[in-house]
């Protein structure tokens, strides 16, 4: 690997696990901050280090608690540019408030596009994220985003299962081609289901278009919320003979009652990355297994830093 004596990455306090795994790969220590509240709930932070010249990364999700997290980014992107970084991106392993993307009906904001103006507002030159629920957002940034897919991390693991007779199947009709990309990496059948939304939090899947009698089914999605959409799909599947469920996800938020959904609905497995860590209870969840894409980040930070095609990236893994 090329010199990254320049770089410095830098945790916020969503995510400093993942944070070590990047640093790992790309060989370099963590860089040395303190980020602590004051005593009426505003974020102190402080660099421990000289940035003055310095190539800088600040990987900071932006997952519950949502609000806290994206202040404490803009309050560090913020201090780098006070203290003359070179330069400032913005690692954002899951960008909150990415369903927020559009006007759904009168009087509401659209979040996504403040968030942005926030993110540049404060000061960071580019951006660098994972799977963005509605792509479209990397329009609302007037700075360089680079916009990674977890696809490669999650195909692998599913590859070593080595399932025969496997099916992709669509959870709603909005997915169909996130689907279509993994039965064309995965091999299999493509199956969809017609769901009906019952309320913000609970959908019902009504039927499917296709065959998944004596098949494994294979679901993926962006994210998984609530689990509504995902448990009324596994249950469907399962009524029309599926021998067994597998969910693929990049970001596990679990938000009530999600857990308790997934522990009742028949699938076997669950995987998703670890760009939001997972709880407490959720690590309690026997089905779930996580997967990293630290070395994804990781080589994407190397490549910004040396003016390197990111698209190049998926030719390798």
């Amino acid at each position: 690997m090329e010199s990254v004596d320049n770089i410095i990455v830098f945790s916020g306090s969503s995510n400093p696990d993942l944070t070590q795994k990047i640093c790992d790969y790309v060989g370099i220590p963590v860089g040395k901050t303190k980020v602590e509240p004051f005593p009426d709930g505003e974020t102190l932070v402080k660099l421990e280090q000289d940035v003055r010249g310095r190539d800088c990364f600040v990987v900071q999700s932006t997952c519950p608690p949502v609000n806290n997290n994206l202040v404490e980014l803009l309050i560090f992107l913020d201090c780098l540019h006070r203290a003359s970084a070179l330069r400032i991106t913005a690692v954002l392993p899951y960008f909150g408030y990415a369903r927020q993307d559009r006007k759904s009906e009168g009087r509401t904001p659209i979040s996504a596009k403040l968030v942005a103006n926030l993110i540049t507002t404060a000061r960071a030159d580019r951006v660098l994220t994972v799977d963005l629920h509605a792509e479209q957002v990397q329009g609302f940034f007037d700075i360089p985003l680079d916009h990674l897919k977890a696809e490669p991390v999650l195909v692998k693991y599913f590859r070593k299962l080595e399932l025969q007779d496997k099916v992709l199947v669509s959870p709603d009709v909005g997915n169909v081609k996130t689907a279509k990309i993994y039965a064309q990496d995965l091999g299999g059948e493509l199956a969809v289901i017609d769901k009906r939304r019952i309320s913000g939090s609970q959908a019902e899947a009504v039927r499917i278009i296709g065959d998944v009698k004596d098949k494994h089914v294979l679901m993926f999605d962006d994210m998984i919320t609530t689990a509504g959409t995902i448990c009324s799909a596994a249950r469907l599947v399962k009524d029309k003979g599926a021998k067994s469920v597998r969910v693929g996800a990049t970001h596990g938020i679990f938000a009530p009652p999600a857990l308790e959904r997934l522990s009742e609905a028949p699938i076997d497995e669950i995987v998703v990355a670890d760009t939001i860590p997972l709880s407490r209870e959720a690590g309690q969840l026997q089905k779930l297994k996580v997967v990293s894409v630290a070395s994804l980040l990781g080589e994407a930070i190397v490549r910004i830093h040396q003016n390197r095609s990111i698209s190049a990236i998926f030719e390798s893994f």
